[in-house]
């Protein structure tokens, strides 16, 4: 099921996303996002792309595609409506930490993501680095 603002309540995520978070993480706000992006990763794996595509749109998260596939990354396009991304306000290290922990899982590699807000276009752009020196499975 897809969520849209008639299904899914918007404004208790808002509140929590939004508003409580920043307010209890404080300066360490984006650093905590990204590791509790990577834990929720672990707890809700995914075995390809394909499946954390969907883990966006399910989770309400916005329209993840795949941009870019190179040797040792991908980049990553996140599109939603403005009112429900909220660019401005908001970043994107949950996220951020969720997609490099998903890859880092199926394909093996120390991996991190960084976030790009294209403010005006209303998009993120998570760019995918695989450090393929660093195997994390055997």
């Amino acid at each position: 099921m897809t969520a849209t603002r008639d299904t899914f309540p918007y404004f208790g995520y808002e509140l929590i996303r939004d508003y409580l978070l920043p307010s209890i993480l404080g300066k360490h706000e984006k650093d905590i996002l990204y590791w509790a992006g990577k834990d929720l990763a672990r707890k809700f794996p995914c075995t390809d792309i394909p499946l954390i595509i969907s883990f966006f749109k399910d989770a309400g998260w916005g329209d993840l595609t795949l941009e870019k596939e190179t040797k040792d990354g991908f980049v990553f396009r996140l599109t939603n409506d403005p009112e429900q991304l909220k660019i401005k306000e908001r970043n994107f290290r949950l996220e951020a930490g969720f997609i490099a922990e998903q890859i880092q899982n199926f394909k093996g590699f120390l991996t991190e993501c960084f976030e790009e807000k294209k403010e005006n276009q209303h998009q993120v752009f998570f760019t995918v680095k695989m450090d393929l020196k660093e195997k994390t499975k055997e």
